[in-house]
């Protein structure tokens, strides 16, 4: 008789198939190709997005729901480009997207409904890697989902400013995105650290 241990995704925490993993890999390198070497602006969501097109740095070169309102709101146009030089452009501008969780919730990990507690968890995990790895120079939050752990993600020492849109999380998520990607652009026009 053999017995299967669970696996554990490093990028939400949460038991996961083996399809999952996969898929998480897939985004991670994705992902690491155009990580900057010195991070101005790390732009920090709740939940990788559920479909790939949404993905900011999914291959295709259509770019959807969150990645276009984040090429909106860095002022990088898509118009005529590969997504590769997009996400060369992004890249050279010092940005990163990366995600709390970093897998997105639901589909096929089994995730539960209860974003907030496992967002919740994640916390100290994500705030080593922003401290020990990314060290980006500010950090804006990008998700309303990330409202419930605002006064937790604060109380961190992440070891950069924490930009938020007065007083709360930028909600690229929300009913009326366009309003969040104006008012984090005029956000980014001043300089990091301030």
């Amino acid at each position: 008789m053999t017995t299967t241990a669970a696996l554990v995704c490093d990028g939400c925490g949460q038991n996961a198939s083996p399809e999952h993993i996969a898929r998480r890999l897939q985004r991670l390198e994705w992902t690491t190709r155009y990580r900057p070497v010195h991070i101005n602006t790390l732009l920090l969501g709740a939940f990788s997005p559920q479909e790939e097109k949404d993905f900011l740095y999914a291959p295709g070169g259509d770019f959807h729901g969150e990645a276009v309102l984040l090429m909106d709101a860095v002022e990088i146009s898509t118009a005529g480009k590969g997504a590769e030089a997009v996400h060369a452009e992004f890249q050279r501008a010092g940005f990163f997207l990366t995600h709390m969780l970093e897998c997105p919730l639901g589909g096929d990990s089994g995730q539960g409904a209860d974003g907030a507690a496992m967002l919740a968890q994640r916390l100290q995990p994500v705030a080593t890697r922003i401290r020990r790895s990314l060290k980006p120079k500010r950090v804006v939050l990008i998700s309303r989902a990330l409202g419930p752990i605002l006064e937790k993600i604060l109380a961190l020492e992440l070891g950069c400013s924490v930009v938020l849109d007065n007083g709360k999380p930028f909600e690229f998520d929300g009913a009326a995105p366009g309003n969040s990607v104006t008012r984090l652009r005029e956000a980014l026009a001043a300089p990091a650290g301030d």
